[in-house]
């Protein structure tokens, strides 16, 4: 059953399927997810294991640094406006 996207994005990158890190805090240690779709304006990323996350965080994704703010989660998998 294929489902549909609950957000459109407004301009699509292209790039899927990469490593990246999250940072949730100067002193906190950076967790690892993978970057499930990208675009300027958000990401949908899934992060493995029970790992609880603060609503403002920045991503390191390849050479590129965003401060994020979780806008939706289900399941492992959660959105993210830059």
């Amino acid at each position: 059953m294929v489902q549909s996207r609950r957000f459109t994005r407004v301009h699509p990158s292209g790039q899927t399927a990469k490593s990246a890190k999250i940072l949730p805090g100067p002193k906190a240690a950076p967790i690892d997810c993978t970057v499930v779709d990208y675009s300027p304006g958000g990401a949908c990323l899934e992060v493995f294991g029970q790992t609880r996350l603060p609503q403002r965080f920045e991503l390191l994704y390849g050479s590129t640094r965003k401060k994020c703010r979780m806008v939706w989660t289900a399941g492992r998998r959660l959105g993210v406006a830059f």
